[in-house]
């Protein structure tokens, strides 16, 4: 792809009026995606609005719809999914735009907090370190799905999400199977009630759109799959509200 010249739509307005714009971008076989949105608003539209921090795939805030699927940008090389030199780029679907490629993210974290995604000590400075065996069941079921950055992009590529505007997602569902296996945590009933709803785990059609789609190549289908076990245990032992 050397050299290459692509022809680039982007997406320019917010989610009541906007349209995609042309750009014709001269792309390099290195250039990632970011690369490309990045030329375009230094060069070529100046007013374009999208978030990044990091460009190594440590942040997640570059998200952005790309040829259809939900991606981290700076890590979408356009030697691989810009196949013929075309590009489209849109914001993150289920998420409010709020100008061009830039998405409010405040409900995709608010689900995050109804999920009881929070950690809830049971001990304080004044206690020993609580010392867990990495290879008890419990850590590894918590350390399989921690290293979520909370980039939103499995939660963009849910159609439930899409569907049902309540439902918790991936996301929050998995950081919430994170939690429940984690023993220094003092907060299980409150969160299995939380995440136990019909906005919550039992809603999930395990389509596993959010694990093809996870650029932590985590498994939130999984998590969720937990969680519907344990809180149909905790309904049959009578412990959820």
């Amino acid at each position: 792809m050397s050299d290459q010249m692509l022809t680039v739509l982007v997406w320019r307005g917010t989610a009541d009026k906007g349209r995609y714009i042309e750009y014709k971008v001269r792309g390099l076989e290195n250039h990632t995606v970011l690369d490309v949105v990045t030329y375009i608003q230094r060069y070529l539209e100046p007013t374009l609005s999208y978030r990044f921090s990091c460009r190594v795939g440590m942040c997640g805030s570059c998200a952005m719809t790309v040829n259809g699927k939900p991606r981290w940008t700076c890590r979408s090389s356009v030697s691989k999914v810009a196949p013929g030199g075309k590009l489209k780029i849109a914001p993150l679907r289920s998420m409010k735009i709020i100008k061009d490629l830039s998405v409010e993210m405040s409900e995709f974290f608010d689900k995050l907090a109804r999920a009881e995604g929070r950690f809830h000590p049971t001990s304080n400075r004044q206690n020993d370190f609580n010392h867990v065996k990495p290879d008890s069941v419990k850590r590894r079921l918590a350390s399989d799905g921690i290293e979520c950055i909370g980039c939103g992009i499995c939660y963009a590529s849910c159609d439930l999400v899409a569907w049902k505007s309540n439902y918790l997602g991936p996301a929050a569902l998995n950081r919430a199977w994170t939690l429940v296996n984690d023993v220094r945590d003092g907060a299980h009933r409150k969160r299995l009630n939380a995440v136990a709803g019909d906005a919550g785990c039992h809603a999930c059609h395990s389509q596993q759109g959010c694990v093809e789609s996870c650029p932590k190549n985590l498994n939130p289908t999984a998590s969720i799959a937990g969680l519907k076990r344990v809180t149909a245990i905790a309904v049959l032992k009578g412990e959820l509200d």
